[in-house]
C-alpha cells in the first residue's frame, strides 16, 4: 500500500468519524431541546421523555433544523407559549450536546 492509499483511508476514516459524532450531536441536542420544550409545556417524566423522543424521530423528515423547528414551535404555540426564543435555544443546545459528545469519546 502506498502512502497516499494510507493518507486516503484515514482520511475517509476521519470523515466517517466526523459525521457519526455530528450526528449523535444532533440527536442530542434534539433530545435535549425535547426535554426543555416538554419542561414549559408542563410534561414531567414519562410523557417529557416521550416528546423528546418524537423530536428528534422529526429531524428524521427533512436534512436540516427546520423540521424539528416546525415541530416544538407548533407544539409550543398550541400551549399558547411564546417561540421567539426557539431558535437560540436550539443553537444553544447543540453547542452542549456537541460537548457532551465529545467528552463521551
Amino acid at each position: 500500500m502506498t502512502t497516499f492509499d494510507e493518507r486516503e483511508q484515514a482520511f475517509e476514516k476521519k470523515f466517517a468519524h466526523d459525521a457519526e459524532m455530528q450526528f449523535k450531536a444532533m440527536a442530542r441536542r434534539d433530545r435535549l431541546l425535547g426535554l426543555w420544550a416538554a419542561e414549559k409545556m408542563g410534561l414531567r417524566g414519562e410523557e417529557a421523555e416521550e416528546y423528546a423522543k418524537s423530536v428528534v424521530i422529526a429531524d428524521l423528515e427533512e436534512a436540516g433544523d427546520e423540521d424539528v423547528y416546525r415541530k416544538v414551535a407548533a407544539d409550543l404555540e398550541a400551549k399558547g407559549l411564546p417561540t421567539d426564543d426557539l431558535r437560540a435555544k436550539m443553537a444553544e443546545l447543540l453547542a452542549e450536546a456537541k460537548a457532551q459528545v465529545m467528552s463521551e469519546a
